[in-house]
């Protein structure tokens, strides 16, 4: 029952520019491996008349809004009507997609956000992928390196699956919250259409359509957010 953890049954490809690159991998992380070879070569071929080039690994949509103090270091691609607030800090090797907010003093690298990701206050996004819609709280941290330092495994129903990464974050799917000041441990996975309580500590794969309310502790949602 591995395949709960393909990408496809967590991410809706539509709604990303790395639609190329996640079609080509099998689980969600495996497209991290690769991000840094995969915006330098599609940054070449964005449309000069909607894309402003900054250096060589830095394309922003000309309907982007960047606030003057954010931070923004290649390999970078920001999507049309993007948001990136006030002294966000975006470290390279990311892509933002359309109509994202990347908000006041937010950290991302290494990570793909779809399209209408919200990240808005004081986040930690590290090699992590957020799906559609999907939104973190404020405070909400995706640790990315395990305290010894050893290669992250996902916890999936007992087994433990290897990632092959040092760093390695969270996969947040489409329409999932993060309530404020949750840490999602390295190689969490939350399905579609989850809530995360506030103040969580989570491990491992959540199922789609559920409340984390604490740690083993998950129920079955009644509602499904459109």
């Amino acid at each position: 029952m591995q395949e709960k953890l393909f990408a496809k049954n967590l991410l809706d490809f539509d709604q990303t520019i790395a639609k190329p690159l996640f079609e080509s991998v099998t689980y969600p992380w495996e497209a991290l491996e690769r991000l840094s070879d995969f915006i330098l070569e599609l940054g070449k071929t964005l449309p000069k008349d909607k894309y402003n080039r900054i250096g060589d690994d830095i394309w922003v949509a000309k309907t982007a809004e960047i606030a003057p103090t954010a931070y923004l270091h290649g390999p970078l691609i920001i999507c049309d009507n993007a948001e990136v607030r006030h002294c966000a800090f975006i470290r390279g090797t990311a892509i933002v997609g359309e109509n994202c907010v990347v908000g006041n003093s937010t950290e991302l690298k290494g990570s793909i956000l779809f399209n209408s990701v919200q990240a808005p206050h004081y986040n930690y996004i590290g090699d992590s992928i957020l799906g559609y819609k999907s939104h973190t709280g404020a405070g909400v941290i995706t640790s990315n390196l395990k305290s010894d330092k050893s290669m992250v495994t996902v916890l999936f129903e007992g087994d433990k699956l290897d990632t092959n990464r040092k760093k390695f974050g969270a996969i947040i799917g489409d329409n999932t919250e993060v309530g404020c000041n949750s840490v999602l441990n390295p190689g969490t996975v939350l399905g579609r259409n989850t809530n995360v309580y506030p103040l969580s500590m989570v491990r491992g794969y959540v199922p789609e359509n559920s409340i984390y309310k604490n740690q083993g502790e998950v129920c079955e949602k009644i509602f499904v957010r459109s």
